[in-house]
């Protein structure tokens, strides 16, 4: 199966009826773009850097925010090391970390944040257990 695949078929679905999310991408943790739907936004170097540094016991991100293609995120929840949830206006985001990827879901409503969460960390978790 090839990355893009994971893309299309795991997370740019309709989750529910009219439901799905806004855009997605798996991006390793170097930053390199492994596989993203078209309208994914272009991440920094910085931000890919400071995404990582936000899995860390201490980061910064809940309270400077979580930037991803320049958009303002303010972090709400995850679990420490493996999951970061955050919020922009109606919509947000679902980033879970494997051991050498991030895989990233945005949405807006309708879609809902547990759908969101859902999609992504379903999928994180697979790629994680199949050693990715």
């Amino acid at each position: 199966m090839s990355w893009q695949s994971y893309i299309d078929d795991h997370l740019m679905y309709e989750i529910s009826e009219g439901h799905s999310l806004t855009s997605a991408a798996i991006v390793g943790h170097d930053g390199s773009v492994w596989a993203q739907s078209s309208s994914f936004p272009q991440l920094s170097p910085v931000e890919v850097e400071k995404l990582l540094d936000g899995f860390e016991e201490n980061s910064s991100l809940p309270s400077n925010g979580l930037f991803l293609g320049g958009a303002k995120y303010m972090v709400l929840q995850g679990d420490p090391g493996i999951v970061i949830r955050g919020k922009k206006g109606p919509g947000g985001c679902t980033i879970r970390k494997t051991l050498s990827a991030f895989v990233i879901g945005l949405y807006d409503e309708p879609c809902t944040p547990g759908e969101c969460n859902i999609a992504v960390e379903k999928l994180g978790e697979y790629l994680y257990e199949q050693g990715i």
